[in-house]
């Protein structure tokens, strides 16, 4: 791939949504559709898998640049998947969310019971759904199977959940609040 054509495929991309664009001539179209798919993967805004239908048709080159300059204007400050690798593994995510809503189920139970402590449990129950979202952001983030602009927009929850500092330490919540 050539200076020319990342430098094109770069232009193409970081223009505003819906700026109107030439469809690049048939000789061209292999060159502009390698370049673009190269950036595009590079930048995360495009899964792998996209390759066979995002850019597959000169027909679609509006609509497919229009999909891909959007999701480069709303991943812009995402973090990028390497983020994956400081945070808790899937695996601990799934049980820990999985506490979390076995811990609000025990709460809800508890609500008809304890009338008295009516604004106790209502207090408590929206911070165990507070401290669900990052979490459950996470989970999705940790998902192989999600695409990569899936995964990065579940990053970027997490990340403005907890904060920019604890997400770089790769500090998550607790779960469930501390007994």
């Amino acid at each position: 791939m050539s200076g020319p054509e990342l430098m094109l495929a770069a232009a193409l991309l970081c223009a505003p949504v819906d700026a109107p664009e030439p469809v690049p001539a048939e000789a061209a179209w292999p060159a502009v559709r390698a370049a673009v798919h190269a950036l595009a993967l590079e930048w995360q805004v495009m899964d792998p898998r996209e390759t066979r239908y995002v850019f597959a048709n000169r027909a679609d080159f509006a609509a497919d640049l229009n999909l891909l300059r959007k999701r480069v204007a709303e991943l812009a400050d995402a973090p990028k998947l390497e983020a994956c690798k400081w945070l808790p593994e899937r695996r601990a995510v799934n049980e820990l969310v999985r506490q979390n809503r076995a811990f609000r189920c025990e709460l809800e139970a508890r609500r008809p019971w304890e009338p008295d402590r009516a604004d106790l449990l209502h207090d408590a129950l929206r911070e165990v759904d507070r401290l669900y979202r990052p979490w459950d952001a996470l989970r999705d983030a940790q998902c192989d199977f999600y695409y990569v602009t899936v995964r990065r927009a579940a990053l970027k929850k997490v990340r403005d959940a907890i904060g920019e500092e604890a997400f770089a330490a790769g500090r998550m919540p607790y779960a469930i609040p501390p007994r």
